[in-house]
């Protein structure tokens, strides 16, 4: 494994991620931003930002699996949440858990939430990026 989450004492510790991570690998891996598509470019659960977190990380999971790589290589995530606010933290963390379970697997890399005014297309509520690094 080419990467070692870190939550060093003196800063806060959070439970959805971790403040640092160690990457030892030898490639670095870009996931452009994700979005709730579907394989056929249908949005999964137009209004449902939960249901768009979800799918976001699985796409994440796939992209990665395509290159031989897992969650467990993810060095940092940036999320983009459209209109966030923090009363939608729940929402976020109910849909990174539900792709979590069906991952198998640990997500709490580093991770950047920003709030933005608007994604490629209306119906789209959040968009996720990954770097990974893999030996």
């Amino acid at each position: 494994m080419a990467i070692t989450l870190v939550n060093p004492s003196g800063l806060p510790q959070i439970d959805a991620y971790r403040q640092v991570s160690i990457a030892t690998g030898s490639k670095l891996v870009f996931i452009a931003g994700q979005v709730a598509w579907d394989a056929d470019q249908v949005t999964v659960g137009e209004g449902d930002l939960a249901a768009q977190v979800e799918q976001c990380y699985l796409n994440i999971g796939t992209a990665l699996a395509g290159v031989g790589a897992s969650f467990d290589d993810v060095a940092k995530l940036t999320l983009y949440v459209v209109d966030w606010t923090p009363d939608k933290m729940p929402l976020l963390m109910e849909g990174i858990g539900r792709a979590a379970a069906k991952l198998g697997a640990g997500v709490t890399p580093p991770a950047s939430l920003l709030g933005v005014a608007a994604l490629d297309v209306p119906e789209h509520l959040v968009e996720v990026e990954a770097t990974a690094v893999i030996d």
